[in-house]
């Protein structure tokens, strides 16, 4: 039952980065790609009637961990204090940033706004790439399951590393530019003519970066934490995932200059989809790796009662075909390209 509610977490994750992922992406796009105010006002509209709606994932991601594995919650949330505040902060400056500006008028607080909504999605996708960072590298817990971290030391991996050092910072970079690439695909498909063509060149002015950030990190993670290959010798059918994240690039490289805007859209979501995939399945069953490998929390020790898992699995699946049921119309109601005057954008 600890392993399922493990890949439960790992699933709401995942839809957290590839929904509020495109929002995100389209933030830090936002003052390159859109050149007028309607253009912005467009890009405001396409992300407008979802991006509230898919922090939620974030929101019941939180949750679910506390409920499922209250040590981990624990360990993890008072370790990650000062990172969890920074993002708290920038998503409310995002959420400031975005409705403000259709309520104030005058040219100046509008650019102000449009510079906080910018600023504060770019930053971001780099702390939700250094929060993954760390997961994946490790953190200094103790006995009792407790670990501090300042924001950073001297940027080496050492026995007492920052939350930033020359690893998370990488992972927060291919963070960056990944979800950039994901939101200027969105852009694309929801948009067209000059602003849809600029998305469309950002997107492939990311592809390099991508393909070799994605190169680089896999070669970071095993340099730093070689059991990450434990599970892929074990279970053959690992070796799908890294099939998968190559083969996703290979498909947005070959759609992106084609306008097949669709099919890059879902290609850059299967590519989320198998980076972080691969993450869980490499940390499996290990939910926070320690510097110290004898003081991991994994699912054993971290997992609520088998009774409990048991009841809320009955009470999160109705609570979870609600949410799809909401997200499927939502986006069904929203569908196609936005139009120049559409909504109070």
């Amino acid at each position: 039952m600890g392993s399922l509610w493990f890949w439960i977490v790992a699933a709401m994750i995942t839809v957290y980065a590839m929904l509020d992922g495109f929002d995100l992406g389209a933030g830090v796009i936002y003052l390159i790609a859109a050149k007028t105010d309607e253009e912005r006002r467009r890009v405001l509209r396409a992300v407008g009637p979802v991006w509230d709606g898919n922090e939620v994932w974030l929101l019941a991601a939180g949750g679910t961990l506390y409920f499922a594995f209250p040590r981990l919650y624990a360990s993890s949330f008072s370790g990650f204090y000062l990172p969890l505040m920074v993002v708290l902060w920038l998503l409310i400056l995002r959420a400031i940033g975005i409705e403000f500006r259709a309520h104030i008028q005058g040219a100046l607080w509008q650019e102000f706004f449009d510079f906080v909504f910018a600023a504060s999605s770019a930053l971001l996708c780099l702390f939700l790439g250094v929060a993954l960072g760390n997961v994946v590298r490790g953190v200094p817990l103790d006995a009792s399951g407790y670990f501090f971290e300042p924001l950073w030391t001297d940027f080496q991996l050492s026995a007492h590393p920052g939350i930033l050092d020359w690893y998370t910072a990488l992972i927060g970079v291919l963070a960056l530019v990944t979800l950039t690439a994901h939101g200027s695909h969105y852009v694309a498909l929801k948009t067209d003519e000059d602003l849809g063509r600029r998305a469309r060149g950002i997107a492939l002015l990311c592809w390099p970066l991508q393909f070799f950030l994605v190169c680089i990190s896999f070669v970071a993670t095993y340099f730093i934490r070689p059991n990450v290959m434990v599970n892929y010798s074990e279970h053959k059918i690992g070796l799908v995932i890294p099939v998968v994240v190559f083969a996703s690039l290979g498909t947005m490289l070959w759609a992106t200059p084609k306008g097949k805007e669709k099919i890059s859209f879902l290609a850059s979501s299967v590519h989320i989809a198998g980076l972080l995939g691969g993450a869980a399945f490499a940390l499996y069953p290990v939910v926070l790796p320690a510097r110290d490998p004898q003081l991991d929390l994994t699912i054993a020790n971290t997992q609520a009662a088998t009774h409990g898992l048991h009841v809320g699995l009955a009470w999160w699946s109705f609570g979870a075909v609600l949410a799809v049921a909401y997200f499927v119309f939502v986006y069904r109601m929203f569908r196609g390209k936005v139009q120049a005057g559409e909504g109070h954008y």
